[in-house]
């Protein structure tokens, strides 16, 4: 999921549950502009962080503790980064995202729409 500055959701692509976020990642940032990207660090990819410099942005994503040189962040800017957890909370008060009911993705899609749409009316 991609949410703006204020913790609203933008884009959303569902996938398998094994299926590892970082993959979907420059799909969700196609056409955006921003001042900064902020993740946590399984997004941490250099690939990921050309695709955020060619959008103009900047990368806060902590290091990978994997990672042999440690790319420094803005550790202020990175607070802000609990604004898509709060996203994520909103949208878990729908009972029927929280437990998914809906077991054919395109129902789930659209509930994830829903749900959306109902967040931005607030």
């Amino acid at each position: 999921m991609l949410a703006d500055a204020l913790g609203r959701p933008l884009r959303f692509i569902v996938t398998a549950g094994q299926v590892n976020d970082i993959t979907q990642a420059p799909a969700l940032l196609d056409g955006q502009s921003g001042d900064a990207v902020l993740a946590d660090k399984a997004y941490d990819s250099n690939a990921l962080r050309a695709i955020i410099v060619e959008i103009g942005a900047t990368a806060v994503i902590p290091s990978n503790r994997t990672r042999r040189i440690i790319i420094p962040h803005d550790a202020d800017a990175y607070k802000q980064r609990n604004r898509i957890e709060r996203c994520f909370c909103q949208l878990k008060h729908f009972r029927r995202l929280a437990t998914r009911y809906d077991r054919r993705t395109d129902n789930f899609t659209g509930f994830i729409h829903l749900a959306a749409a109902m967040i931005w009316m607030q």
